[in-house]
């Protein structure tokens, strides 16, 4: 289930809940029991091992494929 992260505007407090996508939307109350709360923009970082493929053949790669560059 997704989390959601929230800021009270009355107290400043940041807190998470967990919630379903169809209720992202929903209002929120913090923790204090306040109810003026806003939810914030999440950044999701995404790091592993797989990669995308790299394009085959000659060149230096790039925009334009290393020879209109140099």
């Amino acid at each position: 289930m997704p989390r959601y992260d929230f800021r009270c505007r009355s107290c400043g407090s940041t807190f998470e809940l967990s919630r379903p996508m169809s209720a992202s939307g929903e209002a929120a109350v913090c923790p204090d029991g306040h109810d003026d709360t806003v939810k914030l923009l999440s950044t999701v970082a995404v790091t592993g091992g797989a990669s995308a493929p790299r394009p085959s053949g000659g060149g230096g790669g790039g925009c334009c494929g290393g020879g209109c560059c140099s």
